[in-house]
Parts: structure tokens; sequence; C-alpha cells
């Protein structure tokens, strides 16, 4: 199965838990002191909330997938249209234990390609270079970089995970 992915940032993180556990009508299946998900059925989105990162707003788009095949299936439909792609592979990050890969879309919003391994403790070790959102980059120029602009990362590619 795929399970459409949106992540955003807040500035609230309890108003924000408020308002979606309202909205979904269920609790988040996981919250931290900075971080809350929900995994929702109909329709099957991964829906995650942080107070990480850059200014609240949209942090990045994915695609979330069961298996192995399917996570190849969809680098190789990257590849194969000529996609700049950034490969993670196994990495930590948001509290989970994840392969991965990013795609940036012409106006620089950040697609994540993922199936998740396993649940970790903190918010990110990052094994991987991108632990957060790969900053917005051109398509010919797929250097990796750790997390969204904001003002705990800089152009020296500080970490704000």
């Amino acid at each position: 199965m795929k399970r459409f992915h949106v992540h955003l940032h807040v500035a609230d993180l309890d108003a924000n838990i408020r308002f979606y556990s309202a909205l979904f009508h269920q609790p988040p299946a996981r919250t931290e002191a900075d971080y809350a998900k929900w995994m929702l059925d109909d329709p099957p989105v991964n829906f995650a909330i942080s107070t990480r990162g850059a200014a609240p707003g949209l942090d990045h788009l994915g695609i979330q997938v069961d298996s192995p095949e399917d996570l190849a299936a969809l680098k190789a439909q990257a590849r194969q249209a000529d996609l700049a792609l950034l490969d993670e592979g196994e990495t930590d990050c948001c509290y989970a234990r994840s392969d991965k890969h990013w795609l940036t879309d012409p106006q620089g919003l950040a697609w994540e390609q993922f199936q998740t391994l396993g649940s970790i403790p903190v918010f990110g070790q990052g094994k991987g270079t991108a632990c957060c959102t790969p900053q917005a980059k051109t398509a010919a120029a797929a250097a990796p970089a750790c997390c969204a602009p904001s003002t705990a990362s800089t152009a020296s590619g500080a970490s704000c995970c």
C-alpha cells in the first residue's frame, strides 16, 4: 500500500494537535515534545507536524510505501524520468528508521519517498545526509543538505535537526 505523506512546521504544537485531532476525529498515533503524527486510513495519509526547522507551513510531501519492492519501483520510475534524486538509503530521522530518497519539484518543494523500518526514541541522529528536508535545489544540483532553510540552518549546511 502507498500512503500520502504531509509534514508541516507549526508554531504551537498543542494547539495544532487539538485542531488536527478534531479535524481527523482521532488522536495522533505518535506524540513527542516537538512532533505529532497521524496515520490515517481514510484517506491513507501519514500526516506529521513538528516545531523543528523552518517557519510554520508546508515542509515537504511524500509517498510512504510498505515494501522494499515498492520503494525500488518508485526510485526506478524517478530515475527513468531522469529526475534528480538524493538517495539516503537507510537513515534515522523524525523518530523513525527509514529507507528513503528525496526528489525536488521545479518550485523547490521536497518530495520524500520512503519505507519506515522502525521507530527510534529521538527526532534524528542522522545516519543519512538529509535528516529533515533537503534544502531547495535545482534538478541539476542534487548535493545533500540537512534541513529546510530556517534560522537554525545556515548556508554552510548547519543542522536544524
